[in-house]
């Protein structure tokens, strides 16, 4: 069994899917960003960064239990104990690892600040919004040309689809547009159809969309404006 601690944001979704995709049993632990649970020395001692997600797995083939933390090294880690998701062949290995990455130091650290200036902040920073927004756009289109080329951004459907799908599908969140980027949209609806996909991204809650209420988008950017400061 594996002790999945989480939350409902994409770097804990990226856990979530996977462990979905590759139909492993887990027991959720919901962790209170709000609370400043992820804070407290008990979590500190899974994650001594304090972040979610953490992972850990009690059927580790040492027989000792094993904790992984960093959404990137957790994904590897899963599709190794399996076989799937990340190909052994030399070649093929490295094209989805190197699109992990493109998420884990492109994709993800862009959209967040995206986020942090679009979303966050009451003060609107409009040189900073540019910046970053027009940034995560120009990382939409290299995964665009990327798609054109095809079907999945590694050879076949991996941990990269996952990870770059989890951050690239909240794109209206950031106020960052993917019109005229259609081998990306394609590639989204094709994610969106896979049952592990929508099932993943329901853990721990299901979120509805906030861009649809107004009054829970900003609760939601008040809760994670404060979080800005811890």
């Amino acid at each position: 069994m594996i002790d999945l601690y989480t939350a409902s944001t994409p770097n804990g979704h990226k856990a979530s899917v996977t462990l979905e995709e590759l139909g492993l049993p887990y027991t959720v632990h919901a962790i209170n960003l709000g609370a400043n649970e992820q804070k407290q020395e008990w979590f500190l001692q899974l994650n001594p960064n304090g972040r979610i997600p953490v992972m850990v797995d009690h059927d580790a083939p040492s027989g000792k239990d094993i904790t992984v933390f960093e959404t990137g090294a957790m994904m590897i880690y899963l599709a190794e104990k399996t076989g799937r998701l990340l190909p052994s062949e030399p070649q093929a290995r490295a094209e989805v690892i190197q699109w992990l990455m493109f998420q884990m130091s492109g994709i993800g650290p862009m959209m967040g600040q995206a986020n942090v200036f679009f979303r966050y902040f009451p003060e609107k920073i409009q040189p900073a919004i540019d910046r970053y927004q027009h940034e995560c756009r120009r990382l939409f289109a290299v995964l665009d040309r990327r798609l054109g080329d095809s079907a999945w951004l590694g050879q076949d459907y991996s941990i990269a689809d996952i990870a770059n799908w989890c951050w690239v599908r909240t794109y209206k969140w950031s106020g960052v547009s993917v019109d005229g980027l259609p081998n990306l949209r394609r590639w989204l609806d094709a994610m969106k159809e896979r049952p592990a996909c929508r099932k993943g991204i329901e853990v721990p809650v299901k979120i509805e969309s906030l861009l649809k209420d107004e009054q829970a988008a900003q609760a939601f950017a008040e809760q994670a404006r404060k979080q800005l400061q811890r």
